[in-house]
């Protein structure tokens, strides 16, 4: 059984950085798709970031673009999203999803990806 576990989320100031790591366990699969979502309250869950491990192929969301990075350390089985020049709208739940099938990779769509972490919660005071 595939299982994202999500760490590294916390309080911090606008301006400031935080690293999420992802650590999948059960996970036999060489190639695969991963990606970070967010989910403020009252909001629609959001794809911030994806890249297909084969690859390198990225995408990453305008509006985190050029503050979000995702990358992967293989020999660990994690994923991480480096947040830098974080600002309050950046508060939200964030989760690691993981596809080992489909249609498009790299993807923000909720419905590509089957595995999903617990979330951890990232707030930024202004």
């Amino acid at each position: 059984q595939v299982q994202p576990v999500e760490s590294g989320g916390g309080s911090v100031q606008a301006g400031g950085s935080l690293r999420l790591s992802c650590e999948v366990s059960g996970n036999t699969y060489s190639r695969y798709c991963m990606a970070w979502f967010r989910q403020a309250p009252g909001k629609e869950r959001e794809g911030v970031a994806s890249r297909h491990t084969g690859t390198g192929n990225t995408y990453i969301s305008d509006s985190v673009k050029g503050r979000f990075t995702i990358s992967q350390d293989n020999r660990k089985n994690t994923m991480y999203l480096q947040m830098n020049s974080l600002k309050p709208e950046d508060t939200a739940m964030y989760y690691c999803a993981i596809a080992h099938a489909w249609t498009y990779c790299p993807s923000a769509r909720v419905q590509e990806y089957q595995y999903w972490g617990q979330g951890t919660q990232v707030t930024v005071s202004s």
